[in-house]
């Protein structure tokens, strides 16, 4: 049997596709930390680089990447199943290649959650493939699950978190869980900031459904709220007690157009 290999969908336009050129890059977004912090979750944004790696940067110079994660990300192509993981094979970066966590894989799969093996959606998701080259520099070694997540609707959120609790806590070592996630949309900086205030209250209370509720009410065009509720979700299973933003910006720091903004918020939970 050939193993399934994922090619990179954004290199050159996400960010670099030299390697050299990446790394530099990565670098100097990154401020590591001399001690990071074994995090169970974290959330971070998946733009181009231009516009949110210093927001990546910092969630990933804070936080240990141990060898094993899981990435969670919005299905943004409409393509695949709802809940659509990768069971083998590997994914390439500019950095080298980065392989599928199979045993990590199989077991979320044990655990039903709607779960089920699909190529075509992350085939040209960028989501997912933005936060490869952080966490491949962070961890060599790294092996990881791609999930792409084409729900919305809460009690699937919360199942897949409590699959993903299950599954980890069986493994017996450290697992990370990335949700990928941009927060509001293209409006004015301000409402922006605003709506993006009220999402981020509730990720650090550890409050999945208050989530949930406050990205309905208030319209807030987070992308990876799915993404977040399933962390978050699993991270309070593990034995998680606090959260805290480690940096926040919105587009228009970088573009300085504060008419049409998207946010972007790093969030660490342990």
């Amino acid at each position: 049997m050939i193993a399934t290999v994922r090619h990179p969908a954004v290199a050159g336009r996400f960010y670099p596709r030299k390697p050299e050129e990446l790394l530099a890059e990565i670098r100097s977004y990154t401020t590591l930390e001399a001690e990071p912090v074994p995090a169970i979750g974290c959330v971070a944004p998946h733009a181009g680089y231009v516009y949110s790696g210093r927001v990546a940067g910092a969630v990933y110079g804070h936080v240990r990447v141990p060898e094993r994660c899981i990435v969670l990300c919005p299905n943004h192509t409409g393509r695949g199943r709802a809940l659509s993981i990768m069971r083998d094979g590997s994914w390439e970066t500019p950095l080298g290649s980065v392989p599928i966590d199979g045993e990590m894989a199989g077991a979320l799969l044990s655990h039903g959650a709607g779960l089920e093996e699909d190529f075509d959606a992350h085939r040209a998701e960028h989501a997912v493939e933005v936060q490869l080259p952080f966490l491949r520099w962070r961890q060599p070694d790294l092996r990881f699950v791609p999930i792409t997540v084409g729900t919305g609707q809460y009690e699937a959120l919360a199942d897949l978190g409590e699959a993903m609790a299950a599954a980890i806590a069986a493994c017996g070592e450290p697992v990370l869980i990335v949700a990928s996630s941009d927060m509001n949309h293209y409006e004015p900086d301000a409402p922006t900031r605003t709506k993006d205030a009220l999402a981020i209250e509730k990720m650090l209370a550890l409050d999945p459904a208050g989530l949930y509720e406050v990205v309905m009410q208030h319209d807030i065009s987070m992308c990876g709220f799915g993404p977040a509720i399933a962390m978050l979700t699993a991270a309070k299973r593990l034995g998680a007690t606090k959260a805290e933003l480690v940096k926040y910006a919105t587009s228009g720091d970088v573009s300085g157009d504060r008419q049409q903004v998207v946010g972007y918020a790093g969030i660490a939970v342990q």
